[in-house]
């Protein structure tokens, strides 16, 4: 496996990033993933624009995302693979021991993994902590994951792949590295990046080409949808058959069905929409 670092190809056991790195000492970075399907990125154009926006909230430098095109097209032609995980990771680069910042300036780190394609339906819990619809990270995509870690972990123990959160006042936000969309009589729901839920980039797609409503929703809205279905780079549109203790049994549902399909098409016949 052969990764970018910092200008460059890497042998991965070789590679080497400072102990004193502020994405390792503090979580100070943002990453993307990206899917890869026979060494061709999708939606990169998005995801880079969303990179840099991160960058600018927390304060680095924007990323050169000329750099980073020339980073991923390395790593996906050194390690061919049907279906990858394409991760671009920008830090703080070195740092003191503590929240400020040094001058070494920034770390780039483009590596490479190889995935599955998901099952069409699957298992998602709630968790009792909350998303800060208001908090200085609100919709950046940032490494200071711990939370999802240990809302994952969770979901784990109890069977599910994914941790649903609420917000601070009870909305329905997001879950760990995914967008959640209602079905309600026929319509499509997913809550409003207000909410305090990071801008997917399957979510933003999802909600263009199959016209769905971003609606402020109750958390409580999961007892009674129609459908659930979960939105994610990885996850493309995926149907929820269990949400808690509750039962959808005939998952994936027609409306979930027809947004599948329409996004599956849609993204084969174009890779950077």
């Amino acid at each position: 496996m052969r990764i970018w670092l910092d200008g460059g190809l890497r042998e991965a056991e070789s590679a080497r990033v400072s102990a004193f790195d502020h994405g390792l000492t503090v979580g100070d970075g943002v990453f993307e993933t990206v899917k890869a399907v026979d060494g061709r990125p999708f939606a990169l154009t998005r995801h880079l624009d969303r990179l840099a926006r991160s960058a600018r909230g927390l304060g680095l430098p924007e990323p050169d995302l000329d750099e980073v095109r020339r980073a991923c097209a390395a790593v996906l032609e050194a390690n061919p693979m049907p279906l990858g995980r394409l991760r671009i990771t920008c830090t703080g680069g070195q740092g003191p021991l503590g929240s400020d910042r040094g001058d070494h300036g920034p770390t780039l780190l483009v590596a490479l993994g190889a995935t599955t394609r998901r099952p069409d339906a699957t298992t998602v819990i709630t968790v009792p902590w909350t998303r800060n619809e208001r908090g200085a990270l609100t919709g950046l995509k940032t490494t200071s994951y711990a939370e999802n870690v240990v809302a994952l972990a969770r979901a784990r123990e109890r069977g599910a792949s994914e941790a649903l959160f609420g917000n601070t006042v009870g909305r329905l936000c997001e879950g760990t590295g995914s967008n959640v969309f209602v079905v309600i009589d026929g319509e499509i729901h997913t809550p409003p990046l207000a909410a305090g839920c990071l801008a997917g980039i399957t979510r933003a797609l999802t909600v263009e080409w199959t016209g769905a409503v971003e609606t402020d929703l109750p958390l409580d809205v999961l007892e009674r949808a129609d459908e659930i279905f979960l939105t994610s780079t990885l996850r493309d549109v995926q149907a929820v058959h269990r949400v808690d203790d509750r039962e959808l049994p005939t998952a994936p549902g027609p409306v979930t069905t027809k947004a599948m399909r329409i996004f599956e098409e849609r993204a084969g016949n174009d890779l950077d929409p």
